[in-house]
Parts: structure tokens; sequence; C-alpha cells
């Protein structure tokens, strides 16, 4: 993850905040909403972005073992999805 990408998701957790706050203040539901949705999406966002950093690291930690588990992966999705 780079920092454009941390300080995006930021900037619109920012944002939403500040969305929020303005429903409240003029009374407006739909503004409030919209301020939180917006701040789930960037935590939501975080959290991706964290999971695929550390995907990224324990694969380049081990690359034998993630090989071994994405073939056993594939070897179950086949076995799965293969019987229609």
């Amino acid at each position: 993850m780079s920092l454009l990408d941390k300080a995006s998701d930021k900037a619109d957790e920012a944002l939403g905040k500040g969305q929020e706050q303005f429903g409240k203040a003029v009374d407006s539901p739909e503004h409030e909403f919209k301020g939180r949705v917006r701040q789930g999406a960037a935590k939501a966002s975080y959290a991706v972005d964290d999971a695929l950093d550390c995907v990224k690291s324990k694969t380049q930690d081990s690359p034998f073992v993630s090989l071994a588990i994405a073939a056993g992966v594939g070897f179950l999705a086949a076995k799965i999805f293969g019987r229609r």
C-alpha cells in the first residue's frame, strides 16, 4: 500500500466525518448516512490493504508454502465445481 493510498483513505475518512457532522448540524439524515458510509468505506479499505500487505509479505517470506496452499485451494475448487 502506497503512501498516496493511505493519504487518500485518510482524506475520505475525514470527509466522511465532516459530512456526517454537517448532516447533524443541518438535521439532514441523508448527509449523516452518506458520511457514515464514506467513513466505513475508508476503514474497510484500510482492512483490505492491510490484508493484502500481509499476504504479500508472507508469500515473499515463504513462496513454496504459498504455492502449495494455492495448489491445494485450486484442487479443491476443481473438485467442488467440476462435478457439474
